[in-house]
C-alpha cells in the first residue's frame, strides 16, 4: 500500500499545485521526447517556461548552469518528477539557500565541492568585475587546506552567508590601495551597489556618496565605518526594536540621538558608531536630528515580505502622491463617504434595540407624572417592550434611522479623515490637538443629519409606550414636525456631537495603536475591540447633553413637564428629579454606542482593505499584513498564469540568487550588447 504523501506546507502561504495542473503546464512547454515521455531542456525552463533569460543572443552556458538546478540527475533534461519536485522545493522557508544550493551542485550528488564552487563564481559577472581570491584563509577554513572536503546543505548555506561578507572585505582590501585603512566614497559606493545591493533600498542608494562623506575621514571611508555602515544596514530590525523599546510602542514619537543610545544599552550588539550612521542616514534622506519609526521603514533593506492582505478590487487612481489634485482629493472623499454610509448602516442595525432602551429610559420621568415608573431598569424595559410589542417592537424606527444614519456616519468618517489629513505631517504624525479638532469638527458636521435623524426616530420609539395609540410613521412625524421643527434641540446635539467625536476619534486612533501587533498590522479583532473601549468614554461623558436633547425632542403627555431650550431643561431636571437624572439611561447608551462604533469601524476599516483604492493619501493605520515569504518581495512576483503553487515565486527566487549573494550569470552572449527600445 502507498504510503500517503504529505505536501510541504509553505512559510510563505503557498498553496502546492496539484499533479493534473503541473503536468498540463509541463506538457505545454516541454519539447523533448525520448521513448514517448516528454522532457524539458534548460532552454523550455529557463526561458520559455520562466522567461529568466530572453530567447535572443542569450548566453548558452548561463541557461544550462541555471538550468541544473531543477535537472538533478543532470543529464541535461528536465522530467516531469523533477519539475514536481523543484515547485515542492519553492514552497519551503528556505527556498532562496536550497535553490543557490542545487546551482554550485552541478554533479547532483548533494554536496558542493571546492571545483563546482569556484566553477559557477568564476561565471558570475561580479567575479569577471572583482575578482575573488580563491586562494585565501577564508576558503581554506571551509573546503581545508588541500580544498578536498565536500560542504553539506546546511554548512553551505553559512558559507554563502560568510561569503558574502568576506567579499565586501576583500574587495574593501583591494580598494585600499596604499594601505591606508581608507577607501574613496565612489570605491564605497561601487562595492556597496556590486555587493551587497540586496541592503540598499532605493533612498539609502541615492545617499550612499554623501552618507560616506558623513564619517570622519571626510571624502574618504574607513574600514571601522565601512564595517559598521553594513553591520547597520543587516541589524535593522534589531534598530527597529531599539527604537519602539524607546518610545514604548508609539511608532509617531520622534528620537534623538542620545534618547536612542540609551535604548541600545540594553542591546550591545549596536555600536555608537552605527547608531552614528543611522542618524547621518535619517538626515540625509528626512533633514531632521530626531527620527521616527518611518525612517527605520526607509532605510531598512528588503525583507522579502509578502502582503497577504486579500483584496476583493484594488486600483491605483494616481501613480505618485505628488499627482494628488483637487479632483482626486474629491473622488476620495467620495470614496470614503460611500463606504462610511454602509459602515453606519451595519453599526445602526447591529445595536438598535440597545437604542430603544436607551431611548425609553431616557423620556421616563419622575417627579411630574402621576403613577408608578413604567420601567425599573433597562432590562425591565428590553422584557416590556418584546412582551408588550414583540421583537419587531425593538426595531421601531429602524427605517428612518438607517436612511439618516448612512449620510450621517459617512459624513463624520469622511470629515475626519479629511481634516486629520490636513493635520498630518509627510511622516504620518499629528498633534494630539489635531486629533481632537478633527473628531470636534466631525461631530459637529454630522448634526445636520444627526439631528433630523433623531427626533425622528425617539418620537416612533417611545409611541409603543402609550395603549392603543395609533401606529406611527415616520412620514406622519416629519409632515407633523415641519422643516425647522426637525431641528428642534440642535444646540443639544451639539453639545453632545462635538464633545462626542473629539473623545472618541482621537481614543480610538491610540487604543488601535496599541493593540496592533509588532509589525503595526491591526486584526479585525483588535479593530472591534479598539473602537468599543474608546466608545466608553465618549458615549458615557455625553450623556447629560444626550438626555437633555431626548426631553427637548420627545412629545410631551399630559401632565410631563415641558422644556423651552437647553438651559430651560437643565434647571428643571435639575430641580424635579435631581442630577441623578442627567445619567439615565447611561448604562444603555455605552451599551449601544460603544459596540456601534466598534462595529462601524470595524467595517469601515475592513471595507478599506477589501475595496482599495490608491488616491495618494493616507490609509488607515495598521491595514497592511505582511508576513515572511520565501524569499520573494510582492512587486516582483510572476504574472504569468502558468505559474502557479510554488512557480509562482520561481522568478523572484532566481532574482534573488542575484541580488541577495551577487551571484548574478550573464544573459547575454560575449560581446552581445543590449539595446534598450526607444520610449
Amino acid at each position: 500500500m502507498t504510503p500517503p504523501h504529505h505536501e510541504p506546507e509553505s512559510a510563505g502561504y503557498l498553496k502546492r499545485a496539484s499533479t493534473d495542473q503541473l503536468q498540463d503546464i509541463f506538457n505545454k512547454y516541454a519539447s523533448e521526447e525520448v521513448d514517448g515521455v516528454k522532457y524539458m531542456r534548460a532552454g523550455d525552463f529557463i526561458q520559455r517556461f520562466l522567461g529568466f533569460i530572453p530567447d535572443k543572443d542569450f548566453n548558452e552556458e548561463s541557461v544550462k548552469l541555471l538550468g541544473g538546478i531543477v535537472d538533478t540527475s543532470k543529464d541535461g533534461l528536465i522530467s516531469f518528477p523533477e519539475f514536481q519536485a523543484f515547485e515542492g522545493l519553492l514552497c519551503v522557508p528556505d527556498a532562496l539557500y536550497k535553490t543557490a544550493f542545487q546551482l554550485f551542485d552541478t554533479n547532483g550528488n548533494g554536496m558542493v565541492s571546492f571545483d563546482e564552487f569556484v566553477e559557477v563564481v568564476r561565471k558570475t559577472t561580479l567575479h569577471q568585475r572583482m575578482p575573488f581570491n580563491f586562494d585565501g584563509n577564508f576558503i581554506k577554513l571551509y573546503f581545508g587546506k588541500d580544498k578536498k572536503r565536500l560542504i553539506s546543505y546546511s554548512e553551505f548555506s553559512q558559507f554563502l552567508h560568510d561569503f558574502h561578507e568576506v567579499y565586501a572585505m576583500e574587495a574593501f582590501r583591494k580598494s585600499d590601495k596604499d594601505g591606508s585603512g581608507f577607501i574613496s566614497a565612489m570605491d564605497f559606493q561601487d562595492i556597496m551597489v556590486s555587493i551587497k545591493s540586496h541592503l540598499l533600498t532605493k533612498d539609502v542608494k541615492a545617499n550612499l556618496v554623501a552618507a560616506a562623506s558623513g564619517g570622519s575621514g571626510g571624502h574618504r571611508v574607513s574600514f571601522p565605518y565601512f564595517m559598521a555602515f553594513n553591520s547597520l544596514l543587516n541589524n535593522m530590525e534589531l534598530i527597529k526594536r531599539i527604537y519602539l523599546n524607546a518610545t514604548n510602542g508609539n511608532r509617531n514619537q520622534e528620537v534623538t540621538k542620545e534618547e536612542f543610545l540609551h535604548s541600545a544599552q540594553m542591546m550591545s550588539q549596536i555600536t555608537p558608531l552605527e547608531v552614528d550612521i543611522l542618524f547621518v542616514l535619517c538626515h540625509l534622506l528626512h533633514q531632521t536630528s530626531r527620527i521616527v519609526y518611518s525612517d527605520l521603514q526607509s532605510i531598512a533593506p528588503e525583507q522579502y515580505f509578502k502582503q497577504i492582505t486579500n483584496r476583493l478590487a484594488e486600483i491605483k487612481a494616481v501613480s505618485s502622491p505628488e499627482e494628488r489634485g483637487a479632483v482626486t482629493q474629491v473622488l476620495e472623499s467620495a470614496y470614503r463617504f460611500t463606504l462610511g454610509s454602509i459602515a453606519g448602516a451595519v453599526g445602526a442595525t447591529a445595536v438598535y434595540p440597545i437604542d430603544l432602551v436607551k431611548t425609553r429610559m431616557q423620556n421616563q420621568r419622575s417627579g411630574s407624572f402621576v403613577g408608578e415608573l413604567m420601567y425599573r431598569n433597562s432590562i425591565d424595559c428590553f422584557k416590556k417592550v418584546i412582551r408588550h410589542e414583540g421583537v419587531t417592537g425593538l426595531y421601531r424606527g429602524l427605517v428612518p434611522q438607517l436612511m439618516g444614519v448612512a449620510p450621517e456616519k459617512a459624513i463624520k468618517l469622511t470629515v475626519n479623515d479629511l481634516v486629520r489629513d490636513k493635520f498630518t505631517d509627510k511622516k504620518g504624525n499629528i498633534p494630539l490637538w489635531g486629533e481632537i479638532l478633527s473628531g470636534g469638527c466631525a461631530g459637529g458636521s454630522q448634526v445636520i443629519f444627526t439631528n433630523p435623524l433623531e427626533i425622528v426616530k425617539i418620537r416612533l420609539q417611545v409611541a409603543g409606550e402609550i395603549a392603543n395609540s395609533t401606529r406611527l410613521s415616520a412620514w406622519s412625524v416629519v409632515r407633523e414636525l415641519g422643516f425647522f421643527g426637525l431641528y428642534k434641540g440642535s444646540k443639544a446635539c451639539f453639545l453632545r456631537d462635538i464633545p462626542f467625536s473629539a473623545i472618541y476619534f482621537p481614543a480610538y486612533a491610540h487604543v488601535k495603536a496599541k493593540l496592533a501587533d509588532e509589525n503595526g498590522y491591526n486584526h479585525p479583532l483588535t479593530l472591534l475591540l479598539a473602537g468599543a473601549i474608546a466608545g466608553i468614554p465618549a458615549a458615557s461623558l455625553v450623556t447629560p447633553a444626550d438626555v437633555i436633547k431626548t426631553r427637548l425632542q420627545v412629545v410631551a403627555r399630559q401632565g410631563q413637564t415641558t422644556y423651552n431650550g437647553v438651559i430651560d431643561a437643565f434647571g428643571k431636571i435639575m430641580k424635579e428629579e435631581g442630577p441623578r437624572a442627567f445619567w439615565k439611561g447611561s448604562v444603555a447608551r455605552v451599551c449601544r454606542s460603544s459596540p456601534q462604533f466598534g462595529v462601524t469601524l470595524l467595517t469601515y476599516e475592513i471595507l478599506q482593505r477589501l475595496f482599495y483604492v490608491d488616491f495618494g493619501g493616507t490609509r488607515p493605520a495598521g491595514s497592511e499584513l505582511n508576513v515572511p515569504a520565501v524569499g520573494i518581495a510582492d512587486e516582483v512576483k510572476s504574472t504569468n498564469p502558468d505559474h502557479v503553487g510554488g512557480y509562482q515565486v520561481a522568478l523572484p527566487i532566481f532574482q534573488g540568487i542575484e541580488s541577495k549573494f551577487g551571484l548574478c550569470l550573464p544573459k547575454f552572449r560575449t560581446g552581445y550588447i543590449p539595446v534598450k527600445p526607444s520610449s
